[in-house]
């Protein structure tokens, strides 16, 4: 067996802190954020991919025997390097050069005084190149999609060539020195402003001002939105070609004490509808205003002329016919400190509908009813998103891009810079290459504004704005829209775009140099000694090209003079993408088929190139309606395995990394899985060996019940507990060459993940043995009836096999027994005076109950931290049942809340400890310890 050094990331990593961090990373007001440069999909927390390269390149402290010879030596090590890493997660510490340096002095101890280069041949968001370079490392990224090459080269590869620059713009202010990106965001923001003045002059007149009704204080005042709702003609007969709206709401705000909503006014006798607006109202007026002319889900409506059903095919075929219109049914302007909702006017309306567009995007929406729900409805290409007017701004913003690509150039020749004329795409870093390198960012801001300018958009009523498109992963189907005012200062905005551009780009810290390619992962060649850490697409989750091509239709034309090869194609390449995607491969069967053959050989390629001496990571995010039906063992999940296991590697680890803001449970209160897991692999051993299943199932009952009790006393939150034991489990299975059915067929990873997952069903119900009788009883009978009744005789016959009677039990507090019936107690049942030291007839199940009940109620308190000490010589007892209880609340009884208070108390049990450790042994040195 070939010898090498265990990194941090095989042995043990800080989860909680990680966890902790990446859900805080997703909270809202935390300030810019580098994937606010550009919407993809799916994308990893920064912080979790920071501490995953730290975890992957530092050595484990068991590395080192001659430094740290004894388990205890080997721990205290870990606990220094966890301190780094949770030094290194906080959102905060983002560009905090002393804690990255910190950081990085440990990379090179462990790393022969090298920081060695980072690969992601699945770059996508640019997540893991970015924190490679924020740590230091040479980052290097790939991906197919030209969009995701972009969002690659404008984050790791751009920033790094005009770093610490003066901004070219003219009238800059005198600064003594600008870091990182600072300059490059300036100018940006800058030309923003140059290109929204230029369209305004070109294009102002399609956004006029309205006039604001006397309720509002009169006078002009500027539009923020116009709502508009999707018409077909009436289906009654008596109204034929009357158009009439299908909208799923009038409501446009439900603020409280501020509610304000759309009442459509019908005229029969002139075959036509007018909108006013209306303020306040009862509860039913407000609730239907909320229903629009809807008359059940999806394309259910009925006719406000007639009151007839507007039926699903009835709307399809009158859209497929180019017969939906639109039609304008309010007006949101500026008004004093509030919204100011005004009717629609036929001024407004005509003018909205006289725009001309030169150019639209004329790529085919995918006819892909899972996530794109236009095409039914007629509105079959990208170009059909949009509405005439936003087509228009959108087209003149893109050539101003063009014009301000040069007007850069000039300036920044004028302001000193070379004028070397080699572009940026090879290399370049005078003047031309710096006004395509402001140009990329613009770019992206155009990109920006058709994510929120587009007719596929909601009207929130809630913040009283629009949403972007890409809320979700799909294009749906909208039927009243918010159309942002593109020139002015508002959310879709075109100006508060390019500044919120050029925010995000001041968080970039290029520490070294960054290269992303245009490249699939499975013939990609790697640069020599590389460390890959990669996040690839997972199975059917997403269908990445076929959204990307939304904001390729604009790159193409705004970035192709730039980046002549990438925008080479018509659109993003489709065939060779690692995608499951049912139609685009014939069904289920061939699309599993071949995404699994790509995979493998896509980590093939990785596993034969990757750096012998540090072990690759890899990122998979689990798919939430697979998670429900088949848990661990989800066809997407054991298809990717098997993919990575016949690459040619072991996984030697599973870290579940969540970025959810609390540890959800699932409605039906089956396990919560994470939204990814890492895996962490080495180059399987020449010498792997075959074995057979009941050698697999013997080396299985060996070696994972040792693993899950580490992962134990590492606290890994028992929602965790199913993902984390992959990794020993698949550890086991993944270093042989083959494992053999009693036929001898090669047993497939969706077998061997059930296998792993009942061992750990097994070890978790041996673990009951070790407790007391009462708890015991107490287990099996919450298992059968959790805080029901349950008859006398069963209970009596259940105690008798634990040598114990229900008096027993009923003597140690835990249940009540009255009546031939018996009961649990609830936690809130138990005595709140109750003592341990006192307890005469003292069960685990007590010691765990009493511990959930004050951490429900006050979290890491004082209190909790007390009881803990008091109960500490139970403490491992009381966490294996909470293990236990978390099992049987989450799976067998299906109780989601129960279930969570369990997982909460495992989740808070190294600070609890801590705390505990550092409250005295008496009560009165821990009073006079409170009164200090």
């Amino acid at each position: 067996m070939t010898a090498y050094k265990k990194k941090l990331i095989e042995v043990a990593i800080p989860l909680e802190a990680i966890n902790a961090a990446s859900a805080y990373e997703k909270m809202p007001g935390i300030g810019p954020h580098p994937r606010g440069l550009h919407q993809y999909w799916a994308r990893r927390p920064l912080v979790a991919s920071r501490a995953i390269l730290f975890a992957q390149l530092v050595d484990d402290p068991s590395s080192d025997l001659d430094r740290f010879p004894t388990h205890q030596a080997q721990e205290a090590e870990r606990k220094r390097l966890f301190g780094i890493i949770e030094d290194l997660v906080k959102w905060e510490n983002s560009t905090n050069e002393a804690v990255l340096e910190r950081a990085r002095a440990e990379i090179r101890k462990s790393c022969g005084g090298e920081l060695p280069p980072v690969y992601d041949p699945f770059s996508g968001g640019g997540a893991i190149p970015l924190e490679a370079q924020r740590l230091g490392l040479p980052a290097y990224g790939s991906d197919l999609n030209p969009v995701a090459v972009m969002i690659g080269k404008a984050m790791i590869e751009i920033p790094p060539k005009f770093k610490d620059k003066e901004p070219i713009h003219p009238g800059v202010k005198g600064r003594q020195f600008y870091r990182n990106a600072e300059a490059l965001a300036e100018d940006v923001k800058y030309y923003g402003e140059w290109m929204r003045e230029k369209a305004f002059e070109r294009i102002g007149r399609l956004y006029p001002q309205v006039d604001l009704p006397r309720e509002y204080g009169g006078g002009k005042a500027t539009v923020i939105a116009w709502i508009w709702a999707r018409t077909v003609p009436s289906p009654d007969p008596a109204f034929a070609g009357v158009p009439v709206p299908i909208a799923s709401s009038f409501l446009l705000s439900s603020k409280t004490g501020k509610e304000a909503w759309i009442e459509p006014l019908i005229d029969k006798q002139a075959r036509a509808i007018t909108y006013r607006i209306r303020h306040g109202g009862t509860k039913a007026e407000i609730a239907a205003a909320k229903e629009g002319t809807k008359a059940g889900r999806g394309a259910n409506f009925r006719c406000l002329m007639s009151d007839t059903a507007i039926t699903p095919d009835y709307v399809k075929g009158q859209g497929k016919a180019g017969k939906m219109g639109q039609a304008l049914i309010a007006i949101v302007a500026e008004g004093n400190r509030s919204r100011a909702y005004v009717a629609p006017t036929e001024t407004h309306e005509t003018l909205a509908l006289s725009a001309k567009p030169e150019r639209k995007p004329e790529g085919k929406l995918p006819n892909d009813p899972r996530n794109f729900w236009t095409v039914d409805y007629g509105l079959t290409t990208f170009g059909d998103l949009f509405t005439d007017r936003q087509l228009v701004a959108l087209n003149t913003f893109s050539d101003l891009l063009h014009e301000a690509r040069e007007q850069i150039e000039a300036d920044a020749l004028a302001a000193g810079q070379s004028s070397d004329p080699t572009p940026l795409r090879d290399g370049g870093h005078g003047a031309k290459s710096y006004a395509e390198a402001v140009s990329v960012y613009l770019a992206f801001a155009i990109d920006r504004c058709a994510d929120f300018a587009n007719s596929a958009v909601r009207w929130n009523p809630g913040n009283q704005k629009v949403m972007n498109l890409f809320s979700r992963q799909a294009i749906p189907m909208t039927w009243d829209f918010g159309e942002a005012n593109i020139l002015e200062d508002v959310v879709g905005g075109f100006r508060p775009a390019s500044a919120f551009i050029a925010s995000c780009i001041q968080t970039f810290s290029p520490s070294d140099q960054g290269i992303v390619n245009q490249h699939d992962a499975q013939t990609v060649k790697y640069p020599e000694n590389v460390v890959i850490s990669t996040d690839p697409p997972y199975y059917d989750n997403i269908a990445y090209a076929d959204l990307s091509d939304f904001f390729f239709a604009w790159q193409k034309y705004n970035l192709k003079s730039v980046y002549p090869s990438i925008f080479g194609v018509l659109a993003t390449p489709k065939s060779e993408e690692l995608v499951a995607t049912p139609y685009r491969h014939g069904g289920i069967q061939a699309a599993e088929s071949f995404f699994l053959k790509g995979m493998t050989a896509a980590i093939k390629n990785a596993c034969d190139q990757a750096k012998a001496d540090v072990p690759t990571t890899i990122y998979y995010a689990f798919k939430q309606s697979e998670i429900e039906k088949d848990g661990v063992s989800s066809t997407g999940w054991a298809t990717f395995l098997q993919a990575v296991v016949e690459a040619g590697y072991s996984v030697v680890g599973t870290w579940p990394i969540r970025s959810e803001q609390t540890y959800r449970m699932i409605a039906s209160g089956t396990n919560a899985l994470a939204n990814s897991v890492v895996l962490v692999c080495r180059k399987k051993e020449a010498t792997a060996e075959v074995i057979t299943r009941a050698e697999f199932i013997r080396a299985l009952k060996r070696e994972l019940p040792p693993a899950i009790a580490e992962l134990q006393a590492a606290n890994i939150a028992p929602a965790d507990m199913p993902q984390s034991a992959i990794g020993p489990g698949m550890g086991v299975f993944s270093r042989y060459k083959a494992v053999l059915e009693s036929d001898d067929s090669p047993m497939s990873v969706k077998t061997a993940l059930q296998l792993i997952n009942r061992e750990l069903d097994e070890y978790l119900g041996g673990i009951q043995g070790e407790f007391d009788a009462d708890t015991r009883f107490a287990i099996t009978w919450f298992e059968q009836n959790g805080n029901g009744k349950g008859d006398y005789g069963m209970a009596d016959n259940l105690a008798r096999a634990r040598a114990i009677s229900v008096e027993s039990v009923k003597h140690a507090g835990i249940v009540e027994s009255a009546a031939g019936k018996v009961r649990i107690l609830t936690r809130d049942e138990l005595d709140e005076d109750w003592e341990p030291e006192s307890d005469s007839h003292l069960t685990v199940w007590e010691c765990l109950q009493h511990l959930v009940r004050l951490h429900e109620k006050d979290g890491i308190s004082d209190d909790t931290a007390v009881l803990l000490k008091k109960i500490s010589a139970q403490a491992e007892a009381v966490k294996d049942l909470a293990y236990c209880l978390y099992d049987i609340s989450a799976n067998k009884r299906k109780d989601a809340k129960e279930a969570t208070a369990y997982n909460a108390l495992i989740a808070d049990w190294a600070e609890l400890t801590k705390a505990a450790a550092a409250i005295h042994d008496t009560s009165g040195d821990r009073q006079t310890r409170m009164d200090i």
